[in-house]
């Protein structure tokens, strides 16, 4: 266990079936409400940890993409969601963290790792926050960094009509066909230093950016989107 492992709630045995049973129920009503679909899952590694970076349109977007495999999938919060505890149990037993809002980039991606060390999927969303629009925004680097921090995998997944079932600043959930694309993974090799190399993340965040790009352009196809 890392030291950074010891501030990362939601790894007791009941806060993990728990996530389970709401995954599953969250699942069906979503299947029966947006139709959503899956293609690409022979791409997700069989064990091990993995980042899961899809693109972003909707609020929708965090339980879509925790649907792609059976395993638990863990996504950041911030950490005022938890000093009310009622409603942090409940980020937790969705699989959320926290990471202090304000705080420098480098305590967040540290609980990334953290999360990474457990053997756990996580969920990076490379846009940051929700954009509109079928053209990929600029990437943020925190995925590469976090990848070459522990040698694991970047899987692209693009998602198509979760713009159309809840935009940006609506309340209203609307029931749309998705379409979920999850791209062929980009392995990325630990970082022999301490300190990783810029050059290296620069050239994963671009690789991912084409990767992810082509998986979204795929996944709107599906739903009539393109």
């Amino acid at each position: 266990m890392t030291k950074y492992e010891t501030g990362l709630v939601g790894q007791s045995l009941a806060t993990r079936l728990t996530y389970f049973v709401i995954r599953d129920v969250l699942l069906v009503l979503c299947k029966l409400w947006f139709r959503y679909s899956i293609s690409g899952r022979e791409h997700l590694p069989k064990s091990g940890a993995y980042i899961i970076a899809p693109v972003h349109r909707s609020n929708i977007d965090s339980p879509l993409a925790s649907f792609i495999t059976r395993r638990r999938a863990r996504f950041m919060g911030k950490d005022s969601l938890w000093k009310i505890r009622s409603i942090g149990k409940v980020f937790t037993l969705l699989g959320g963290f926290p990471v202090t809002r304000g705080a420098a980039d480098l305590e967040a991606l540290k609980r990334c790792v953290a999360v990474l060390d457990a053997g756990e999927p996580l969920v990076m969303f490379p846009e940051g926050t929700r954009q509109s629009g079928s053209i990929l925004q600029p990437l943020f680097e925190g995925p590469a960094y976090v990848a070459l921090k522990r040698g694991v995998p970047i899987v692209p997944v693009g998602i198509g009509g979760s713009e159309k079932v809840m935009r940006k600043g609506s309340k209203m959930i609307w029931p749309r066909k998705c379409h979920l694309t999850i791209g062929a993974p980009i392995i990325v090799e630990r970082s022999t230093t301490s300190r990783v190399d810029r050059e290296r993340m620069a050239a994963i965040t671009a690789e991912l950016a084409g990767a992810l790009q082509a998986a979204f352009d795929d996944a709107r196809g599906r739903v009539g989107d393109a």
